[in-house]
């Protein structure tokens, strides 16, 4: 009987519930299956260096590492860390990121491009001008009609043709 005792008292588990700051009394099954993950990533991160907490703390292991008082850099390195290559250059991450901001050059070019089609949507005839506003604020052509008072739509379609090829045409130098 003091077998069978002794057997059921090493299948008891407890889990520490770091919330509460309290064990919990747990099955051997329920106990593997709550650590699985949490032993599986804290190797994760000890591999790389990102946790160094002691054996008799692991308890309180619960994969939160950037609250975890054992949490280390390990081998997360930031964009200006630089290397040495072998010629002796330096060289950080930060030197190969794309710079998604446009240019100044580009900046210029894109407001004299705006500048000009300003000027020239003056030259247009009135309706031609007034179809080009419309569309600018995302109106249909069926909309563009019954705001300017003409009943087909093809009408609409003939004028936007007609504005954008002038348009074409004013603009063949920036395009």
């Amino acid at each position: 009987m003091s077998n069978n005792a002794n057997q059921n008292q090493s299948n008891e588990r407890k889990i520490y519930l770091r919330d509460l700051h309290q064990w919990v009394p747990v099955s051997k099954t329920d106990y593997d299956n709550y650590y699985r993950d949490i032993n599986a990533y804290r190797r994760r991160q000890q591999e790389h260096g990102r946790c160094v907490c002691p054996a008799n703390k692991r308890y309180l292991c619960d994969m939160d590492c950037w609250t975890c008082r054992f949490h280390k850099a390990g081998d997360e390195l930031s964009l200006d860390y630089t290397v040495t290559d072998d010629d002796g250059n330096e060289k950080s991450w930060l030197d190969d990121l794309a710079d998604d901001a446009p240019s100044a050059h580009s900046i210029l070019e894109d407001r004299e491009l705006l500048d000009t089609l300003i000027c020239k949507l003056d030259e247009l005839d009135p309706d031609g001008r007034r179809i080009c506003e419309l569309l600018l604020q995302e109106k249909s052509e069926r909309e563009i009609a019954a705001i300017m008072g003409i009943s087909r739509q093809s009408t609409i379609n003939y004028k936007k043709k007609k504005a954008f090829d002038a348009l074409r045409e004013l603009l063949r130098d920036y395009i």
